[in-house]
């Protein structure tokens, strides 16, 4: 469901909407317009396959360029794999592409990441989540004056002031029009004619039975299709296609081509239905072979899928990836249920996911980081599939605890912190005979909640994690439980402690030879204990190796927290040039990776390097953006008395340099930029241009105050064997 478009921005390598395959729905689009800038609340109903969703796509790109009321944001939220009412609201807050690392609830973020802005929210998919989209949206349209909702689903969400928009089938003209420009999509140029039209008519002018319809013209022409139809008509209603509801249109087209495929497509069709939201080849082949139908041979019977229209393809950052409809889908699984053989798919689906996971997480420490994430993010429907089955079957608690601590990356690194906490909890309230994962579990959660500032829940799971694997003699587990209380030591500013756990943990990984991200960031928190203690030649050293380590093995994430202590000391050498050469290395790893902590540590270090550069004005700018950014991390700073002391330092100097009047302003310029232009302004070249100041419009809420955040730590680790 992932589909990031944050209000006024767009994220990276996000594609454009596509509207080339939109045919008709001209006089729609503009009377969706029209009611959208009249009502607040807009809910487009119809069947299934009648084009609610592409309708919604037109309308959306007309308000993203100018709509009825300017430029203002936009964001979709495709809601049709949320299976669990406690998820919409992540998935709004996923959908935004926001980052927030408290503990506070994702609707919190939601209403204080819109608040002010103009803005459209699309829930697409909503209908078999009415009562939990409808509450969420009752409160964002109350607390958020600015904001609109454009709800698309097969049934209102029955609020006060909610505007219904019926979307009717295509008339005969454009129905028409669909079909010939779907058949020559096919290779299979045909004319406009009575056969057509007939075809059309019998159909109802639903998009999508018009397309599985056109899917069929590189076997059949237009008068096969139209026989064949008609006799499958008659058949399951007994009489002419005026007495034929819609809906049961609709099904009928599905089963009608359902039985034009082959045995094979039709065993495939039922089995890609476990799969939630997409797949790639690779996983199909896996989960839905054997038992009749076998791995080798899963392409070629999907690329026929494919050319029925029954399977769709799309390009993904995480390369080609395929889906079915929702409806489409729906049919397919009933099939499969009726076949005896779903428990067995569902497991297999497990399996896939259960070793993507674990593969994964072991190529966090390599190269391929940046895949890594992007395949973690293309997968996250069938991970969250794959877990709500181990957690619903008692036998499978342990794999579910072993997949929810597998993933501790994902909800780490990018930005689940929320999502992955209830899962990890969720798990260990399940009885288990597998201690290793159970432990595994228990640190992550134990990490989770230190990145959350919850220091009450991390010390507890920590100490449990500890306690138990002493018993158990698992070195790795107790490892990584002391590092992580070591790394909450160090953001409570007690340096003697953390150093003391940092060294014990990381003798520890030593001992039994683990070395990855998680391992480097010791290294990396060691360091930042012996800065804040004075010793900056030692801090250099401790980074400077993690850096060379980080190098020779292609890791990416581990070395920008090592650029980070080492840029802070060059700032304290009065190297002012390398050091903002180092953090701009640091930052846009941090952003690449969508890692808020790093980012916004990086931009802080930043604003210090610039009014030592002398401009003040670019310091309080980006003191302004940071200061933005930190509510969605924690308290700011982590209220460390060590972090905090060269944000002091850079606010005292531009005080001074532009007077208290000014200062305020600029940062309170600075506090309105979004992340993106914030971090073009820190990244920017010497000699180019600085992206534009939002003007003045009075004062900017100050930031709230947060919960602890553990320092120089990153969001993203790597590699971890333990459990």
């Amino acid at each position: 469901m992932r589909g990031p478009h944050s209000p006024g921005s767009r994220a990276d390598g996000d594609p454009p909407l596509e509207l080339t395959s939109f045919v008709g729905r001209s006089a729609e689009v503009a009377e969706l317009a029209t009611a959208l800038g009249r009502a607040r609340l807009v809910t487009v109903t119809g069947v299934g396959g009648v084009g609610k969703s592409r309708l919604a796509a037109r309308v959306v790109a007309r308000w993203a360029s100018g709509g009825p009321a300017g430029a203002p944001g936009w964001g979709r939220v495709e809601l049709s794999a949320v299976r669990d009412p406690q998820f919409v609201e992540y998935a709004v807050v996923e959908a935004l592409g926001l980052t927030d690392h408290t503990t506070r609830l994702p609707r919190e973020a939601l209403l204080e990441h819109l608040a002010g802005r103009r803005a459209l929210l699309v829930l697409d998919g909503f209908e078999h989540l009415v009562a939990a989209c409808a509450d969420l949206t009752a409160e964002l349209l109350r607390e958020l004056p600015e904001l609109r909702v454009l709800a698309v689903g097969r049934r209102p969400l029955g609020l006060a002031g909610e505007r219904l928009f019926p979307l009717a089938p295509l008339g005969e003209d454009e129905a028409a029009e669909l079909f010939t420009d779907r058949a020559r999509a096919q290779g299979v140029p045909v004319a406009d004619g009575a056969e057509v039209r007939e075809l059309c008519r019998r159909l109802e002018g639903i998009p999508l039975a018009l397309e599985l319809a056109a899917g069929r013209l590189r076997a059949l022409s237009p008068a096969q299709l139209l026989r064949r139809l008609d006799d499958r008509f008659r058949l399951l209603t007994g009489g002419g296609r005026d007495v034929l509801p819609r809906h049961q249109t609709l099904r009928t087209t599905i089963g009608w081509s359902h039985e034009l495929c082959s045995p094979d497509e039709r065993l495939l069709w039922a089995r890609l239905s476990v799969f939630a939201h997409s797949f790639d080849l690779e996983a199909a082949e896996y989960v839905c072979s054997g038992d009749g139908l076998a791995a080798e041979d899963v392409l070629d019977v999907l690329s026929e899928l494919l050319a029925q229209s029954v399977v769709s393809r799309e390009e993904t950052p995480a390369g080609p990836r395929y889906r079915m409809l929702d409806t489409v889908r729906a049919y397919g699984a009933e099939w499969l249920e009726a076949t005896g053989d779903a428990g067995r798919l569902r497991r297999r689906h497990r399996d896939w996911y259960l070793g993507l996971a674990t593969l994964c997480e072991l190529d966090w420490f390599s190269p391929r980081q940046r895949e890594v994430a992007a395949r973690v993010d293309a997968e996250l429907p069938n991970l969250r599939t794959a877990l709500e089955f181990c957690l619903s079957e008692p036998e499978e608690a342990h794999l579910g605890q072993h997949l929810a601590g597998s993933l501790w990356f994902c909800w780490v690194g990018c930005g689940r912190l929320a999502e992955g906490r209830r899962w990890l909890e969720r798990a260990l309230e399940l009885d288990s005979r597998y201690e290793r994962s159970r432990l595994k579990a228990l640190w992550v959660l134990g990490y989770v909640a230190v990145l959350q500032g919850d220091t009450v829940a991390a010390l507890r799971a920590l100490r449990m994690c500890r306690e138990q694997a002493e018993r158990s003699a698992d070195p790795a587990a107790v490892a990584y439980a002391e590092h992580r209380t070591g790394c909450l030591a160090l953001v409570t500013d007690d340096m003697a402690r953390a150093e003391t756990l940092l060294r014990s943990a990381l003798d520890r990984y030593q001992e039994i030879g683990e070395l990855n991200s998680n391992v480097l960031m010791g290294q990396v928190e060691l360091a930042m204990t012996r800065a804040f203690q004075g010793d900056l030649p030692d801090a250099v050293r401790l980074c400077e190796d993690v850096r060379r380590v980080c190098e020779d093995h292609g890791e990416r994430w581990a070395r920008s927290y090592a650029l980070y202590v080492l840029a802070y000391a060059a700032w304290r050498d009065g190297d002012a040039v390398h050091a903002r050469e180092l953090l701009a290395d640091c930052l846009g790893n941090a952003h690449g990776f969508h890692d808020l902590l790093g980012t916004v540590l990086s931009i802080e270090l930043l604003a210090l390097v610039t009014v030592t550069q002398g401009d003040p004005v670019e310091a309080a700018v980006l003191q302004g953006a940071a200061g933005r950014m930190w509510p969605s991390v924690g308290l700011p700073l982590f209220g460390s008395a060590h972090y905090n002391a060269p944000h002091e330092s850079c606010e005292a100097m531009a005080r001074e340099a532009l007077g208290d009047e000014r200062y305020e302003e600029w940062v309170r310029r600075g506090a309105r930029l979004d992340r993106e232009t914030a971090v073009a302004r820190a990244l920017r070249k010497d000699g180019r241009p600085l992206p534009a100041l939002p003007a003045p419009r009075g004062p900017v809420p100050a930031a709230r105050s947060g919960q602890r955040e553990p320092a120089a730590s990153p969001t993203r680790k790597g590699g971890e064997t333990a459990g």
